[in-house]
C-alpha cells in the first residue's frame, strides 16, 4: 500500500465528516419551520457568518483528497469507482449548496426583523428543501468515503484475492 493512503483516507474522512455532520446537525436541530421570523433571520444569519465560507472550504479539500486517492486506486476496480462516486457525490452537494442554497443565504444576510420580504415564509422553505437535499447528498457521500476506505485496506484485498483463487471457491461466505 502506497505511505500516502492511509494518511489521505484519514485526512479525507474527519475533513468531509465535518461537512456531513454540520449539514445533517443543522438539518436535524435548526428546523427553521418551528421559528419566528426574527429568530430565524437571526439564526441563519450566524450561521452564514460561521459557515459560509468554512465549510465549502472544507468540502473543497475533501474533495482534493479523495481525487488523490481516486487516482491512487487506479487499477484496483471498485475501489476506484468507489472514490470516484464519493467525489461525484461531494460535487452535487456543493453545487446544491452553491447554485440553491448560498444566494438565498445572500439575500438573507441583507434581511433585518424590519425588512422582511412578504414572502420570506416561501424564501426560507425553499431554502430548507435545498438543505434537506443537500443533506441527504452528504451523508450519502459520507457513506461511499466510508466504504472505499474500508474496502482500500490490504486485508480486505488479500481475503478478496485469496478466496477468488481457492479451488471450488463460490460466492458462500465462510
Amino acid at each position: 500500500m502506497n505511505a500516502l493512503v492511509v494518511p489521505l483516507q484519514f485526512l479525507a474522512g474527519l475533513l468531509f465528516s465535518m461537512v456531513a455532520g454540520s449539514v445533517f446537525g443543522i438539518w436535524r436541530g435548526y428546523n427553521p419551520l418551528a421559528y419566528s421570523a426574527n429568530t430565524f433571520v437571526e439564526m441563519h444569519q450566524g450561521a452564514v457568518r460561521g459557515l459560509n465560507v468554512l465549510l465549502p472550504g472544507i468540502a473543497l479539500a475533501s474533495i482534493a483528497l479523495v481525487a488523490a486517492l481516486a487516482w491512487l486506486a487506479r487499477g484496483k476496480g471498485m475501489i476506484f469507482w468507489l472514490y470516484v462516486c464519493a467525489i461525484c457525490l461531494m460535487i452535487a452537494g456543493g453545487l446544491a449548496t452553491r447554485i440553491f442554497n448560498q444566494p438565498i443565504n445572500a439575500q438573507v444576510m441583507t434581511w433585518t426583523a424590519d425588512t422582511l420580504p412578504a414572502d420570506w415564509g416561501t424564501i426560507r422553505d425553499v431554502w430548507w428543501n435545498w438543505h434537506v437535499v443537500r443533506t441527504g447528498i452528504s451523508v450519502l457521500a459520507m457513506a461511499v468515503l466510508l466504504a472505499a476506505i474500508l474496502a482500500d485496506r490490504p486485508a480486505v484485498r488479500e481475503r478478496q484475492s485469496a478466496h477468488a483463487t481457492e479451488p471450488g471457491s463460490d460466492s458462500t461466505p465462510r
